[in-house]
């Protein structure tokens, strides 16, 4: 059975069902590292604390995209 049949099958499979396969190969490419977890829990929870604190401003979304588009129109 080559590649094209199992995407096939796999697309026939119902949503849950497809939500699990999808998990499981992104998991075989990119197994779970507890410590790199924990890094970057641990960057979330600095980066917010500074939020709060006003130690950084935040920026809004809409401000973000717009200068992601300018930087790609150019």
């Amino acid at each position: 059975m080559g590649v094209k049949d199992l995407i096939d099958q796999a697309s026939a499979l119902p949503v849950e069902e497809r939500a699990l396969m999808v998990e499981s190969l992104l998991l075989s490419l990119n197994p779970p590292d507890p410590e790199m977890d924990a890094a970057w829990i641990a960057e979330a929870y600095a980066r917010l604390d500074a939020l709060r604190s006003g130690q950084v401003e935040g920026v809004p979304a809409e401000a973000v995209f717009d200068r992601i588009r300018r930087k790609f129109r150019e």
